[in-house]
């Protein structure tokens, strides 16, 4: 297949660009921020090549600046907007829209309504104008990749390689995360391309995790002389997160890599960078 690919050099999308490459697929577009390519740009952009699916990783996912900034989260919105009105001109007919399992907590946030507005917008243009979709909701990814974006596992692994303290925002007892290794999440998501469409796929490790043992774990691992640090609980942040991945299982889903062996993985990899970074 042609594949126009958004959100290409980060963490998930850089994996999933080359598992798509390796299963014989091509990329004849790629865009993504860090190299100075908008997605709002596409809006308007005629491509020359015939595509067949556009897959759209790229996002602010950082939900503390999102609650800073609102403009931020307006931003995801919008840029949904633009890749599903390329979508249309290009006459492109089907669309992997990359959601959030956080849409589906309790707790409301700007991050959460933008996803939620790139949701309905999958539905909208598959009624109005037959635009297949996949509506995929990652929890918590993570692997051995420098992270940018800081999610929380690259912040724990990070600040533990270099003896700083490990922060909990919320009840240590009860505050839990369900983490995703990124190649399980990467065959989650070749499996659903090769599936049923016009769905929703959660996506996770099935293994709902208290961040308290995480933290533990990981100052144990890396001989850290950091500590463990409680503060009350970010505003509109789940503080309790168990993913149902009984759709995505249908299709043949099982994660391979344990938590703890993946977190293994992890602090391998940036232990070899943190040198390089800190000088």
């Amino acid at each position: 297949m042609n594949i126009v690919l958004t959100g290409h050099k980060g963490l998930i999308g850089s994996f999933l660009k080359k598992r798509l490459e390796e299963e014989g697929h091509k990329i004849v577009l790629s865009v993504d921020l860090k190299e100075g390519n908008d997605v709002k740009d596409l809006e308007d952009y005629l491509i020359e090549d015939k595509v067949d699916m556009v897959i759209h990783c790229a996002a602010f996912c950082k939900v503390v600046r999102i609650f800073e900034d609102p403009s931020k989260g307006f931003g995801n919105a919008s840029d949904s907007y633009s890749i599903f009105e390329f979508c249309r001109k290009n006459k492109i007919p089907k669309i992997v829209y990359f959601s959030s399992t956080r849409v589906l907590s309790e707790e409301k946030n700007l991050y959460t309504a933008g996803k939620i507005y790139g949701e309905e917008l999958c539905k909208s243009y598959k009624e109005c104008y037959g635009i297949d979709y996949l509506i995929i909701r990652p929890s918590t990814v993570y692997g051995p990749f420098w992270d940018e974006t800081r999610r929380l596992m690259h912040i724990y692994i990070t600040n533990a390689l270099r003896n700083k303290n490990l922060k909990i925002f919320g009840d240590p007892e009860t505050k839990t995360l369900d983490f995703t290794y990124v190649d399980d999440f990467v065959d989650g998501i070749m499996l659903a391309i090769y599936g049923e469409w016009n769905k929703e796929y959660n996506i996770s490790g099935n293994c709902e995790t208290k961040l308290y043992d995480l933290a533990k774990f990981i100052i144990n691992e890396t001989d850290s002389k950091g500590q463990i640090n409680i503060f009350d609980a970010d505003i509109a942040q789940p503080q309790k997160v168990k993913v149902d991945i009984s759709e995505i299982q249908k299709l043949g889903y099982n994660p391979k890599i344990s938590l703890w062996g993946g977190v293994r993985k992890n602090i391998d990899f940036l232990r070899n960078i943190i040198p390089s970074q800190s000088s």
